[in-house]
């Protein structure tokens, strides 16, 4: 069944996304409805176009009802032609548009800038990375930038340390100025790892403290204190896998422990709620 963006601008759909989108309010659902009734350009036809897929274009729609928004939509061309000639794969560039619009309806010289920025980093075109540092640098201003890498200095890392930190997960840039503390701290304090290494895991601070980190990482203090495993060396593997993988590899398979492991893993998952 064919959707129609165009149907959805005076739809329930536009009213309930709304809110989500950033659009509040009568009066800015009129001056949608206005710039297009006034406007000769069809945002179903352009959408549907970019997209090649009316489902995709609708699921974009949904995620940033700005979209529909003339003015708006008027910065989305040029900004995939600057990813196009810095080399992103046309695919890649799609995804992100239906996934993370917002970025693309930035005035086109403010785009540009960043994606400089991020090419002088060392970024691939051709990898993923490329574009989550895009949205972290949008998202994130230069004030806040800098207070977060402040942080990171006062645990003793480097520039090139930062820079290695957010070119391997860029949203590592996203965590809170406390998030960034209390995570560092953990791992420095209570696992044992060099500040060094924590730089070269910044996925960390995408990860719960309190309901992944604390949790799992008592299970390895068990493990360890009973001569099982060596905790600084299989706590990562314990952190990053996922957590069927965590409950098989280090509590049930551990046989008499297992119940002991269970109940003092589901006590600290508790504690977080």
């Amino acid at each position: 069944m064919r959707v129609e963006i165009w149907v959805l601008v005076n739809s329930l759909f536009l009213k309930n996304a709304s809110t989500e989108s950033g659009l509040s309010g009568d009066s800015k659902l009129t001056r949608l409805d206005a710039e297009i009734a006034s406007s000769g350009e069809n945002p179903h036809d352009f959408l549907s176009n970019y997209f090649q897929s009316e489902e995709k274009a609708v699921a974009a729609v949904k995620r940033c009802a700005m979209l529909l928004l003339l003015d708006e939509l008027s910065h989305v061309t040029p900004n995939i032609e600057i990813l196009r000639e810095a080399g992103v794969p046309n695919a890649r560039v799609m995804s992100s548009l239906m996934k993370q619009p917002r970025p693309f309806m930035m005035r086109s010289n403010e785009f540009r800038q960043i994606v400089e920025d991020v090419e002088k980093m060392g970024f691939d075109p051709l990898k993923e990375n490329f574009l989550r540092a895009i949205h972290t640098l949008r998202a994130v201003s230069k004030s806040t930038w800098e207070k977060k890498v402040e942080v990171f200095k006062k645990w003793g890392w480097t520039e090139d340390e930062i820079l290695v930190a957010f070119k391997l997960y860029p949203d590592c840039m996203r965590a809170s100025e406390d998030k960034i503390n209390r995570v560092t701290d953990f791992a420095v304090n209570q696992i044992g790892w060099e500040s060094s290494l924590v730089a070269r895991r910044p996925i960390l601070f995408s990860w719960s403290l309190e309901k992944r980190i604390v949790p799992r990482f008592a299970i390895c203090q068990v493990l360890s204190s009973k001569g099982i495993i060596k905790t600084k060396e299989i706590s990562w593997t314990a952190l990053s896998t996922s957590e069927e993988q965590f409950l098989e590899k280090f509590v049930i398979r551990y046989g008499e422990e297992a119940l002991e492991l269970l109940k003092l893993y589901k006590e600290k998952l508790e504690l977080a709620m």
